[in-house]
């Protein structure tokens, strides 16, 4: 007896599909709604300059949300197979799948799909995450309980103490540096942002160039997983082997982008120094001056510049902005 879509009415509910990470989620919301903030204040910008701050704005909320999510991605690294494997412990059921293992800076994700998905009277559609974050023998024991199947208990035994591989020690601490490299990255990148909003151009040239340092920083850490000797991964007939992914490549495009910009920048400000400060916007302090003004707030403002005599010896200059 069954209620709705085959499920036993005295055993837990059917697996639901993994959809997204919620740390993944909130980061690209997070930065939606800052786009989408900035889209609203574009139109106050007047001008010519409106075009080059909408270019500003995408370039910067782009490399942000990717140091951000980067952190969170499941695939510097991975690799699929398709085999023939044993379904289940103690049963002589073989069933064709592909069997995927992706690592990402905080654990590693094994998913297993048949081909087709329903065989011997089963979904097989498994997408099983293991965290550096607690015990990876613990998240084994619990495998071994819930029944997993056995490609999966398989890959996973190679991650816990107790293995002869040891891939553990070495993919824990190569993920937390290169995590704590991103984050240095982005604490640089607000940095920059910061100074592009000041008479400090050729500063946040400096921090970009350190964005795009820390990337290489993190990439280059992560990569220490390869130093070790590979152990194998024999699923039925096959053999798995991970190489680089998606996140990977993506981390080394912003850190490239991040280089060229710091340097243009950089190179650009020691030649015209002027030219960068009415590009970005920003005024130059002068002696007499307490701050600075935003020009790209002034386009059709003009100054008219009176003199008025008081009880002090020396005039004072009133300056007073009309709106054209």
């Amino acid at each position: 007896m069954t209620f709705y879509d085959g499920i036993y009415p005295f055993y837990s509910l059917q697996r639901s599909p993994f959809i997204i990470d919620i740390s993944l989620l909130v980061a690209i919301l997070v930065f939606s709604v800052l786009a989408v903030s900035f889209i609203f204040i574009l139109p106050g910008i007047r001008g010519k300059s409106r075009l080059f701050w909408m270019f500003r704005i995408t370039i910067s909320l782009f490399i942000g949300v990717v140091l951000v999510v980067l952190n969170f991605t499941g695939d510097w690294a991975e690799a699929r197979v398709k085999a023939n494997a044993t379904y289940k412990s103690f049963s002589n059921a073989v069933v064709s799948a592909e069997v995927g293992l992706h690592v990402g800076l905080y654990g590693i994700n094994i998913t297993l799909r048949g081909e087709p998905v329903s065989q011997i009277n089963e979904t097989i559609d498994y997408n099983e995450i293991f965290r550096w974050s607690s015990s990876v023998d613990e998240q084994y024991g619990d495998a071994l309980e819930r029944g997993l199947p056995n490609p999966i208990l398989y890959i996973a035994e190679k991650f816990t103490r107790n293995s002869a591989c040891g891939l553990i020690y070495q993919y824990r601490y190569s993920g937390r540096f290169a995590s704590a490299n991103l984050w240095t990255a982005f604490c640089c990148w607000l940095l920059a942002n910061i100074l592009f909003s000041m008479p400090v151009i050729l500063y946040a040239g400096y921090m970009m160039i350190a964005t795009a340092a820390f990337i290489f920083f993190s990439m280059a850490s992560f990569s220490t997983i390869y130093t070790v000797p590979q152990c194998d991964f024999s699923i039925g007939a096959e053999s798995l082997r991970t190489d680089y992914s998606h996140s990977f490549w993506i981390a080394l495009a912003t850190g490239l982008l991040c280089a060229v910009i710091g340097w243009v920048v950089v190179l650009l400000d020691c030649l015209f120094p002027a030219r960068m400060r009415e590009a970005f916007s920003v005024g130059v302090d002068n002696e007499d001056d307490e701050g600075y003004l935003n020009s790209g707030f002034l386009e059709g403002v003009t100054c008219d510049d009176t003199t008025q005599t008081g009880n002090s010896s020396l005039p004072q200059q009133i300056t007073t902005l009309t709106r054209l």
